[in-house]
């Protein structure tokens, strides 16, 4: 997992609403990044909605909002559009930046063990050094937490 004040790992991903979104190029901007097991899941679902109905104040605290998972693209569109997700959903198919940002985990649940994502959100400055992580999330209360704290900045 990147440590606090070491520079993000970089990455380009494909993000709904057709685009592309590299790391390197929102240097210069406070950029948040909220990695979620599934798509349409009860927790991810919460988690994505509420980062999306605060998009607009942290926007105003200027800062970039993406979720990342596993899920491919054609899910994480079907996911925005049953959900209306304002923020853009990144598509890491391949695995390779939930690798680089430690969240590619082994998982216990009713007593088998298996990978996934552990919920995690990384804020990171204009600089583009990691300045805040949050592992293990629980969703009530985090998106205040990660505004307040993009508002510290």
């Amino acid at each position: 997992m990147p440590e606090i004040s070491k520079t993000a790992p970089d990455f380009t991903l494909p993000a709904t609403g057709g685009t592309d979104v590299s790391l390197s190029a929102l240097k210069g901007e406070p950029v948040v990044l909220f990695f979620y097991p599934r798509d349409d899941t009860p927790g991810c679902t919460k988690e994505s909605i509420g980062f999306s109905e605060s998009r607009e104040a942290f926007e105003q605290a200027g800062a970039r909002v993406f979720g990342i998972s596993k899920d491919s693209l054609a899910s994480h569109e079907k996911f925005a559009a049953k959900r209306d997700l304002q923020i853009p959903l990144l598509s890491d198919e391949n695995g390779t930046t939930c690798e680089d940002y430690g969240v590619w985990k082994e998982k216990n649940m009713y007593g088998k063990t298996y990978m996934g994502i552990e919920r995690s959100t990384f804020l990171i400055a204009a600089d583009g050094t990691i300045a805040r992580v949050w592992e293990k999330v629980k969703v009530p209360g985090h998106v205040e937490e990660v505004l307040d704290a993009v508002r510290s900045l």
